[in-house]
């Protein structure tokens, strides 16, 4: 089990999907960390041009 501290404060959390501090529910700073975390909470500008990016590409394996 890993053990982060809270940049807030400073209390040492042991919970390892834990986004919010369990004692002063600030945040962990852990939500980006991830591909799926830093696509989650990207701009909509990123998630729309990888949508159309995959539907452009998926259209043209099609074609050959």
């Amino acid at each position: 089990m890993t053990e982060y501290i809270c940049p807030e404060c400073q209390k040492p959390i042991t919970d390892d999907e834990a986004l919010l501090c369990h004692f002063c529910g600030g945040s962990l700073r852990r939500a980006g960390s991830g591909f799926l975390g830093k696509l989650k909470y990207s701009s909509p500008k990123i998630v729309i041009g990888l949508i159309v990016t995959v539907v452009i590409l998926s259209f043209l394996l099609s074609m050959f």
